[in-house]
């Protein structure tokens, strides 16, 4: 068990360097070079616009007040599909472009919803009743310093 991080790295490897070999028999070590530059800045493009898209809609789930849950998996789901995308090879680009298809994001916000628990505190949501603006005077003081302390106050507002 303690070895299969590093069984996936190589077999990750070996079908990385697989397909990079096949793709550039066929059409050449440059074209496929390109190529693979050319998906990785698609991809980050396409991870970018999605992710924007992704953040607003989490801030109008906020505002709500509604649970962001579903958002925030999908966040997950783009930054691991923007970290294949950025590795060179054409498996994980394939890999990153599953991740961004809205099928796959579904289904995996499906699978993993029940497992999160999000807590919210008491304060947080839209605000619920009436505010009232006022003043108020405490007894304990007397009323000539107040009111001489707020004369103080308005002097130095006036002054600025």
């Amino acid at each position: 068990m303690r070895w299969l991080p590093l069984l996936l790295l190589f077999l990750l490897a070996y079908i990385e360097i697989t397909l990079f070999i096949k793709v550039a028999s066929v059409i050449g070590v440059a074209f496929t070079l390109l190529l693979v530059v050319f998906t990785s800045c698609v991809g980050v493009s396409l991870v970018r616009n999605q992710g924007m898209k992704t953040i607003s809609q989490l801030q109008q789930k906020l505002a709500l007040g509604e649970s962001p849950a579903a958002e925030m998996v999908k966040s997950v789901s783009l930054v691991l599909a923007g970290f294949l995308l950025v590795v060179p090879g054409f498996f994980t680009d394939l890999l990153g472009l599953l991740l961004l298809l809205p099928p796959v994001q579904k289904s995996l916000t499906l699978k993993l919803m029940p497992h999160l628990n999000i807590y919210r505190p008491g304060g947080a949501g839209p605000a619920t009743g009436n505010t009232f603006d006022g003043e108020f005077q405490r007894k304990d003081e007397p009323t000539e310093r107040l009111v001489s302390q707020i004369d103080e106050d308005r002097q130095d507002h006036k002054d600025r």
